[in-house]
């Protein structure tokens, strides 16, 4: 059996990303960021996020 980690809140991704929770709002509301959702409550895989993060980073300046 693989281990998982638990699902995050939008309260737990917004603190994972260093945004407020209103952009992580803003961010579902325009189907930009991966989601979970069992009704009306919105769930996030760690996971997804991590994989979300590496696939919009941009090589900074040097």
């Amino acid at each position: 059996m693989v281990a998982t980690r638990p699902l995050l809140d939008i309260a737990g991704v917004a603190d994972r990303l260093g945004v407020t929770v209103r952009h992580i709002r803003r961010l579902v509301a325009e189907r930009r960021i991966p989601i979970i959702k069992w009704g009306s409550v919105l769930h996030f895989d760690p996971d997804e996020i991590d994989a979300w993060v590496d696939r919009h980073r941009r090589p900074g300046r040097t």
